[in-house]
């Protein structure tokens, strides 16, 4: 697992791990909007299996992320670098984590009772709304570790 935390490829002070898991981040607004616009066309049985890959694979994502955050010395580590307030960074990594929990959340409890509720497009809202802006607060940590 060495290659991780060699130089990324996004030209900034991140290793590769970094980069690759923001690039996802970034990319899971619009691999959202595709999974919706199944739906939209009455494709529920590929929209439904299309949520519960883009889960699993963001899960995965995440897990990949935590591991390298944790084994290359955690947040504190790498706002160390950075010439940003590490107190701002540390509130907004905590907004960020809010919202990504709250996000999780949503969107597990939506795809299990997807056929049963009644609220399942309000709630599908909700959650391409925390996909979103877990996103924006994603890049915005990384610009602010790696880039100021």
């Amino acid at each position: 697992m060495e290659y991780m935390f060699r130089d990324g490829f996004l030209g900034t002070r991140a290793p590769f791990f970094m980069d690759f898991t923001t690039l996802i981040v970034a990319l899971l607004p619009f691999l959202i909007a595709i999974s919706i616009y199944f739906a939209r066309k009455k494709s529920f049985k590929v929209h439904q299996i299309s949520q519960i890959v883009i889960l699993i694979f963001s899960t995965t994502i995440i897990t990949y992320f935590e591991y390298g955050v944790r084994v290359g010395g955690g947040f504190k580590g790498y706002i160390e670098e950075s010439s940003f307030s590490s107190n701002i960074a540390i509130l907004i990594l905590i907004i960020h984590i809010i919202i990504a929990l709250y996000t999780l959340y949503i969107w597990v409890a939506t795809i299990i009772k997807a056929k049963k509720s009644k609220n399942h497009i309000q709630d599908g809202k909700k959650v391409v709304l925390g996909i979103v802006a877990t996103s924006i607060s994603g890049i915005w940590i990384y610009i602010i570790l790696f880039i100021l």
